[in-house]
């Protein structure tokens, strides 16, 4: 059996954030149906639209490493989903909703600049100049998500959550 080389590990690890995009599609939706706050469900819903892209610029990082686009199941996109899931199942109907669902799209907005930043490190020391640049700019809207979210949390989400709890 061939020794696994760091090529290798590219290739798996833009298998597993490719299901991982297509996953969080599915999510975003049911998030932003759940979501009470205007600004996090428009949030939710722009990220959905960023999201389809960043499927269709890893399409092309397959494309430039001759590899198919397929996905391999990404167990810790699988957990954090599951407990977005039980955050809107627990808490529905109630005043920290949007909070737990805040919380855990940040969850999956950290995970998803780990990923693309690893494969962007990657991507350069395999010399994919191609591959940095779309994944640079996937990086970088992930990053502006995440900020985003943090404002929503801070400036009204949060505080929502808390005073109708008090």
């Amino acid at each position: 059996m061939a020794e696994k080389t760091l090529e290798d590990l590219f290739h798996e690890t833009l298998r597993d954030i490719y299901y991982a995009e297509k996953k969080i599609v599915k999510a975003l939706r049911k998030q932003a149906r759940a979501a009470h706050n205007p600004q996090l469900q428009a949030a939710f819903e722009k990220h959905e639209e960023q999201t389809e892209k960043h499927v269709e610029r890893l399409e092309k990082v397959f494309d430039i490493i001759d590899k198919r686009a397929r996905g391999k199941t990404c167990e810790a996109i699988e957990g954090i989903i599951s407990e977005a899931e039980e955050v809107m199942e627990t808490f529905k109907g109630s005043p920290a909703l949007d909070a737990g669902l805040l919380a855990a799209a940040q969850a999956v907005e950290h995970y998803e600049i780990s990923r693309y930043g690893t494969l962007r490190a990657w991507a350069e020391k395999l010399g994919y100049d191609e591959a940095v640049s779309l994944i640079d700019k996937t990086l970088s809207e992930e990053s502006e998500t995440d900020d985003l979210l943090t404002r929503i949390a801070e400036t009204s989400v949060n505080a929502a959550a808390e005073k109708k709890a008090a």
